[in-house]
């Protein structure tokens, strides 16, 4: 099959994967509505885009990593660190805008360590990033212990209490406008269509004239600085930057880019897919929480979504790489016809 035809097969099959996304997002509607007369209604988008906000800005930058082949597994520990130093440095009479630029020049610089070593050293990402997931948490459970900072001007901590635009949370506000962005960037540029190229071959991409470890080295730098400005919102949001602010999201970020259709082997998927994702998994928190399902039962059934996300986009790509080891590992066939 020429590389044109293994196109057509991929975009199909992202477009299917898109459109049974959508009928799941109409599915989870219908029942949210059954279930609970006040289901549909400015609360429910308020409350539902103020849960998911976290998760769904992190995804866009894990979405990029992800297209590329790679992970980054230390987003929600950033998310911490830039919670935790923006405090700090708040605390110790920096200014809000200043607390932030130093935040956000702290999530660059951890970001930058991420893609130094996976980029230009070339280690695995996921050794990797479990590494800075832990030194990222415990520099900022030393910045700030077991206290917590607050005293934020109060027309910030609006964040996290007052809607903003067709009454939603201002964290699913922002990630739609990043959506965006990153929609553009991803589908309609040059550098976009590179993500997709290292991520189905990373050789072929370096000699294709892609400058493949800059590029990786600018997503881990890009996703720094985004999970640091979301440890920033975090700290508006709550009136309060803790150490501890993100524990665990990190599984939920990845599981809602894989469920959105970003394949794990990378060099497939879309950022609408994503974006459809982050609204199914939010609305069914909502759901789940008015039908008071508990969150040991949530883990649980988001546990089993981790897996879909991965096993139902891949499954052929899964087969391919099997069939591509079988052929492999099979012996030559002589052409004669015996002794």
């Amino acid at each position: 099959m020429s590389s044109e035809s293994r196109g057509r097969v991929r975009a199909r099959g992202l477009v299917r994967w898109e459109s049974a996304l959508v009928v799941i997002l109409i599915a989870v509607v219908l029942f949210g509505v059954a279930e609970s007369s006040t289901f549909w209604s400015t609360t429910t988008i308020f409350f539902g885009g103020l849960d998911i906000g976290q998760v769904a800005i992190m995804a866009l930058p894990m979405t990029m990593i992800i297209l590329t082949g790679e992970i980054d597994l230390s987003v929600a520990s950033m998310l911490g660190l830039g919670c935790a130093v923006f405090g700090y440095a708040f605390e110790h009479h920096t200014g809000v805008v200043g607390a932030m630029l130093i935040a956000l020049a702290v999530g660059a610089i951890g970001g930058a360590l991420n893609g130094f070593l996976v980029a230009r050293v070339g280690l695995p990402s996921i050794a990797v990033t479990i590494g800075t997931l832990t030194m990222f948490r415990g520099i900022a459970e030393i910045l700030l212990g077991q206290s917590e900072v607050s005293g934020f001007p109060p027309s910030l901590e609006q964040i996290g209490i007052a809607p903003i635009f067709l009454h939603l949370a201002y964290p699913f506000f922002f990630f739609l406008v990043l959506a965006a962005i990153y929609g553009v960037v991803v589908h309609r540029t040059a550098f976009g269509r590179s993500l997709y190229a290292i991520g189905l071959n990373t050789e072929a991409a370096f000699f294709a004239g892609i400058r493949v470890r800059r590029t990786k080295f600018l997503l881990y730098v890009v996703s720094g600085v985004i999970c640091a400005a979301t440890g920033i919102i975090y700290s508006l949001q709550a009136a309060s930057a803790i150490y501890t602010a993100g524990t665990g999201l990190e599984l939920n970020v990845v599981a809602v880019v894989l469920f959105g259709g970003i394949s794990i082997f990378g060099g497939r998927g879309s950022v609408i897919g994503v974006v459809l994702s982050v609204i199914i998994v939010g609305l069914t928190e909502v759901a789940f929480t008015t039908i008071n399902i508990s969150s040991q039962e949530q883990q649980v059934i988001f546990g089993g979504l981790l897996l879909l996300s991965v096993v139902v986009p891949n499954v052929g790509e899964v087969r391919n790489r099997i069939r591509g080891r079988v052929r492999r590992a099979a012996p030559p066939v002589s052409a004669g016809g015996g002794l």
